[in-house]
């Protein structure tokens, strides 16, 4: 029997959440994208459908994404605060990658809807590990742009497409102390069943 080495299981043991102002240039290369997508696609995919979509968003195309957000979000509530405003926009501008992940959901299928979701899901877990293993930071972010049908149109999803968060990838920039959540312990999340 196959054991996983120590380092591969310590690599994803360090994985977590940098938020998105804190990630700055250099993002990562083609040859890294790829390699992250690569690992994104091996997610599990019951009946071989995949449903994994990625938009990537760089360089210009970040000012245009920030645009949008603070354009929707101002036409779903025009009293939006400016801070809420500037935050949307800033982790747009600021990451050197954002992903906008989604989802192919085939309906009267005989794929549940909740099994196709659940493996785009795994596909952007696995998007996240990638980078981190490559030495990125990253964060998925969902809210109300991520659901707004004008903000998916926009990013040329089709109709049979959902959007499931943005990735927003790049360096680790300075880290402030304690930002980190703690860890679930195994004792608070898992259970042996005996029957």
């Amino acid at each position: 029997m196959n054991t996983i080495p120590a380092q591969a299981v310590e690599t994803l043991r360090s994985r977590h959440s940098v938020p998105a102002q804190q990630l700055c240039e250099p993002g990562p290369s083609e040859a890294q994208i790829d390699a992250a997508l690569e690992v994104a696609v091996c997610a599990p995919d019951h009946g071989a459908l995949h449903p994994w979509r990625f938009v990537l968003i760089r360089g210009p195309a970040r000012e245009r994404l920030a645009q949008l957000f603070v354009r929707r979000m101002l036409e779903r509530d025009p009293l939006t605060a400016q801070a809420k405003l500037d935050k949307a926009a800033g982790r747009a501008r600021t990451a050197p990658l954002v992903i906008a992940a989604g989802a192919r959901i085939l309906r009267e299928h005989k794929i549940p809807e909740v099994e196709q979701l659940l493996s785009g899901g795994a596909g952007v877990m696995n998007l996240l590990n990638a980078f981190h293993a490559q030495g990125f930071g990253a964060i998925w972010l969902t809210g109300g742009n991520a659901y707004d049908r004008q903000v998916v149109d926009a990013l040329g999803f089709d109709q049979d497409e959902r959007c499931l968060g943005f990735v927003y990838v790049g360096s680790i920039g300075a880290q402030p102390q304690g930002l980190r959540p703690p860890r679930a312990v195994r004792a608070a999340v898992a259970r042996e069943w005996g029957g």
